[in-house]
């Protein structure tokens, strides 16, 4: 779906109710070259990264990924120290 939106006097800009049923109603505004986007905040961004992931890191814990991380940057971070 393509829209064309104008601002109101005071600079908001009024998002169709269909789009906000598909994808809520919180936003972040993302400055490009060439224009803006709006790219939709999920209610539950962890939620929304793990479904966007792998099965292994839908089942794993907050505290687990962060082990998970913290390993892999000691890892990568060894491998450059001369």
């Amino acid at each position: 779906m393509t829209s064309e939106l104008q601002t109101d006097e005071r600079g908001r800009v009024t998002i169709p109710k269909e789009t906000r049923e598909q994808y809520g109603d919180r936003f972040r505004l993302v400055e490009l070259d060439n224009g803006i986007k709006l790219v939709p905040i999920p209610d539950d961004p962890v939620e929304a990264l793990r479904a966007a992931g792998s099965a292994e890191l839908r089942s794993a814990s907050l505290d687990e990924l962060e082990a998970a991380a913290s390993e892999t940057a000691r890892d990568e971070s060894s491998e450059h120290v001369r």
